[in-house]
């Protein structure tokens, strides 16, 4: 009997310990059945917590400094170039529209399960266009209405910026700029937390946008600084021989850059500060295109996640394109029509 009552008392004493440590707002780990009683969570679960603290085995938890409230995705498409003033075929051999499809099916997929992860954040998906065909404009607009996200679609009128882009570049590259122009006038007039810039040939992971925000919140928050984020683990950020540092996000891995391609997030505020050095890329090109970009993370850090949370789909030889380690065609099966 003596051992039962023992038994009981301690049970007791747990329970009112759990309850204090969740009051006072600290974790406790029973490391016997690898679970977090005051989350009540297993330990192989989510353990961060939005807005409030970011948990990582066996590290702790930080204290998250900057909440999301908001995520504007903004897709630029076009649907009638394959690859950009190239004769180059992409990898699965598909034509340009499909590639941009699965895009958008795959980033609906991501957030989708972000919105049910994330309630309190809001979510919008503007799809930005030049030069697709009307056939395929009925498609993307009809994979918009399915979608529970809140979106927009946009259609650019090319000779609103005929007086703003430089002389003499092709139609296409023409086209290109003009996109990611608009793309930040939205961006600078619209209020969001976080702008995701995205070329519409990057397949995203199921579990990408999750990812992206716990990681944003969390590495601001070590950093102190605003920071961006990729979605992608470009090959070719390998063939240099330079330092980098490695950081624990959510559930990937994540690496300091200094180059990227042009899809990436970030906040509005850094987005206003270097405005006018990111509307130089709508206004003219100069090789490499992303310079400005690679300006601003000079002084703000630029990581990227391993393994990869979205595919770039170029030409399977192109150092620029397609991310180590993963698996290929799974991903891009599993966002077919």
């Amino acid at each position: 009997m003596k051992k039962i009552e023992n038994t009981k008392k301690t049970n007791v004493f747990k329970k009112i310990f759990i309850k204090i440590c969740r009051i006072i707002g600290f974790e406790i780990i029973d490391q016997s059945n690898f679970s977090s009683p005051t989350l009540g969570k297993e330990l192989n679960d989510t353990l961060s917590i939005q807005g409030k603290k970011s948990i990582t085995i066996p590290l702790g938890q930080i204290n998250i400094k900057k909440k999301v409230q908001s995520l504007k995705i903004i897709v630029r498409t076009c649907t009638s170039e394959l690859i950009m003033d190239q004769n180059k075929r992409r990898i699965f051999n598909s034509e340009k529209n499909e590639y941009t499809f699965r895009t958008l099916r795959s980033l609906i997929k991501a957030t989708q399960k972000a919105k049910e992860k994330f309630e309190n954040i809001n979510f919008e998906l503007v799809v930005s266009d030049t030069n697709s065909p009307e056939k395929d404009l009925n498609i993307i607009k009809k994979i918009l209405k399915a979608s529970t996200i809140k979106n927009k679609f946009i259609s650019i009128n090319l000779k609103e910026f005929e007086n703003k882009i430089k002389d003499g570049y092709s139609k296409a590259k023409f086209s290109n700029m003009a996109n990611f122009y608009n793309s930040l006038l939205i961006a600078k007039d619209e209020d969001a937390d976080l702008i995701y810039f995205v070329e519409d040939d990057y397949l995203h992971t199921p579990n990408s946008i999750i990812e992206m925000i716990f990681s944003y919140e969390k590495f601001y928050s070590l950093f102190s600084k605003e920071i961006i984020l990729l979605p992608s683990d470009y090959p070719y950020l390998y063939t240099k021989d330079e330092n980098t540092r490695v950081y624990l996000g959510e559930k990937n891995h994540w690496r300091l850059v200094t180059e990227s391609l042009v899809t990436f997030m970030t906040c509005k505020t850094l987005i206003n500060k270097y405005f006018l050095e990111l509307e130089k890329m709508g206004k003219e090109w100069v090789d490499p295109w992303e310079k400005p970009l690679h300006n601003i993370y000079k002084f703000h850090p630029c990581l990227s996640p391993i393994p990869s949370l979205a595919i770039h789909c170029a030409n399977i030889n192109s150092i620029f394109g397609v991310s180590p380690m993963v698996d290929l065609k799974k991903i891009w099966k599993d966002n077919e029509l």
